[in-house]
């Protein structure tokens, strides 16, 4: 073999060296794109990009993901079909938008009443049977559920004392159509349409007496307290899930270690939003507390379970609505059964 040959061959090898880690390396990137329920400027949109770094440093950068906020690729609604169809690589958002397609997303999604800490509906979505649950909701329209997060109980606004369930009635009150209503009607409230963006004129001018709305430290910010000095916390009723999800054939054709790194990830973010969302709702609490005027309460667990109770049976309602919102009422009520959460 001439020299010439002799570094021809090895030129060829190094080539077809070259090539083949190249393919290796485009193989192990991906590059996706999760739209997000939240604003650009909600407190938790930065621990949700601070999730997807942890997963690009995790993965030795072979998973790059991009988190945009509500409403950049579409409408917030729409993300279950946008990421089934490709469009988007995956979400992390409300389930109870889809509602509409399957009254088991508002049941999975916020089941009134069900949760008085987030620690509850993760045991519950790990050990309880939520996570298959999930995915049998989701997959048929394309997606691999990764796993779940919160922001938190929300707390609960109000003008006037309210030491327990019989305080709530003839209150007349803000809260979502749909399950949250039905649910304090059932508690014998008076609940109201009303954008959140009206609550604090509607607290203000006595239109409403009390509120579903959003977390302690949100609503003190926004300085609910200069009217409703009598805000529930922890709160007893609404805690939506956010629903972290990945395309399904994305997912399917990952390798072993990627998808354990995803779904773990999600544990771990889900704990850093828990944590730093106390942080903030333990400080506004404790300012609250200093003042003399506002008084915090908090449902005793008898209470809460009471609540649950009247809870129940509006979710036994929603489950005939459909076979998987069936499944969701059984298995969450077995699971608060078996806990000793929900009210004989």
């Amino acid at each position: 073999m001439t020299a010439y040959t002799l570094k021809s061959a090895l030129l060829s090898g190094l080539v077809a060296a070259t090539s083949l880690m190249a393919s290796t390396a485009l193989a192990q990137e991906y590059q996706w794109t999760f739209q997000t329920s939240a604003q650009a400027g909600d407190n938790f949109f930065p621990i949700e990009e601070a999730w997807a770094d942890r997963v690009k440093e995790l993965s030795d950068g072979r998973i790059e993901i991009t988190v945009v906020p509500v409403g950049t690729v579409v409408a917030h609604n729409e993300t279950l079909d946008a990421v089934g169809a490709g469009i988007l690589q995956g979400h992390i958002t409300d389930p109870s938008y889809f509602s509409g397609k399957d009254p088991a997303f508002a049941m999975l999604g916020n089941l009134v009443g069900a949760w008085s800490a987030p620690e509850q509906m993760f045991d519950y979505m790990e050990n309880g049977g939520g996570k298959a649950l999930f995915n049998e909701l989701v997959n048929p329209y394309g997606l691999q559920f990764l796993g779940a997060s919160a922001t938190g109980v929300e707390a609960f606004l109000s003008t006037k004392p309210l030491y327990g369930v019989d305080d709530l009635k003839g209150i007349k009150m803000r809260a979502p159509e749909g399950m949250v209503q039905e649910v304090f009607a059932a508690a014998g409230a008076s609940p109201v349409n009303l954008p959140g963006s009206e609550v604090y004129t509607a607290l203000e001018k006595g239109v409403i007496d009390a509120a579903d709305y959003t977390v302690f430290s949100t609503n003190h910010a926004q300085g609910m307290h200069e009217f409703a000095k009598y805000p529930l916390y922890p709160g007893f009723h609404s805690m939506p899930v956010i629903d972290v999800s990945l395309n399904k054939a994305i997912y399917d054709g990952l390798p072993e270690d990627l998808q354990t790194i995803l779904n773990e990830s999600v544990s771990v973010f889900a704990e850093d939003m828990i944590t730093q969302l106390d942080e903030q709702n333990e400080a506004a609490v404790a300012e609250a507390q200093a003042d003399p005027e506002i008084t915090v309460i908090d449902w005793s667990d008898e209470e809460r379970a009471k609540f649950r109770g009247i809870a129940k049976s509006q979710w036994a309602k929603w489950a005939d609505r459909s076979e998987m919102a069936g499944k969701a009422y059984e298995s969450v009520t077995a699971y608060l059964t078996d806990k000793g959460l929900l009210a004989e």
